[in-house]
């Protein structure tokens, strides 16, 4: 998992930082800002609102790291100071995140085979372009999920949402992604029909 954090490390660098060590805090930011700037992103679609709101995010983590009480890994303490943040800006600027209507776990097998990879890439463009369509909340589950490689319980302490609620918003919205990507192709394969 690519945000794996260390309770052990975590309590001596907040320790450090809590005793007036700030060039600690930096070490913070570099463990956590992917997963930080993945939520803002998924969120939050203007580029300087996404930088304001993650100097927000390290400000708040900075002024409240000493009643961090190591209940969870500090990584997804952050990445739940991210999410709050994120959530509380779009509702002042009223943009709906919860009008909710397949990244499946299955890879594609690339052999060296330079048509399977063009069209594994076409496929992630079209994924990405598609996962960026969806619903603020959506999105940033379908990252936590599938791209961070968080657990439903990881991804509720972030949310603050049941599990039963992220494996349903999941499910909807793998469903989503499929259907949609299967439109894709079918257009793609009717439209090189008619062209031959």
């Amino acid at each position: 998992m690519s945000n794996e954090s260390n309770p052990l490390s975590d309590k001596i660098i907040i320790t450090k930082i809590l005793n007036g060590d700030i060039q600690a805090f930096a070490v913070i930011i570099k463990n956590t800002e992917k997963l930080v700037t993945q939520i803002v992103q998924k969120l939050t679609a203007n580029e300087e609102h996404q930088k304001d709101i993650v100097q927000e995010v390290y400000l708040k983590t900075y002024q409240n790291l000493s009643s961090f009480q190591f209940k969870s890994k500090l990584s997804t303490w952050i990445a739940n100071i991210a999410y709050n943040t994120s959530i509380n800006y779009l509702k002042k600027k009223s943009i709906p995140t919860t009008d909710m209507e397949a990244i499946d776990k299955n890879k594609v097998r690339i052999l060296e085979n330079p048509e399977l990879l063009s069209i594994k890439n076409e496929t992630v463009l079209i994924l990405t372009k598609e996962i960026d369509k969806l619903p603020p909340l959506y999105k940033t589950l379908i990252t936590l999920y599938h791209l961070e490689e968080l657990s439903n319980k990881e991804i509720a302490e972030i949310t603050k949402l049941p599990e039963g609620t992220i494996k349903s918003y999941l499910s909807r919205a793998r469903k989503i992604l499929k259907n949609r990507i299967n439109h894709h192709y079918k257009i793609f394969s009717y439209g090189r029909k008619t062209f031959n």
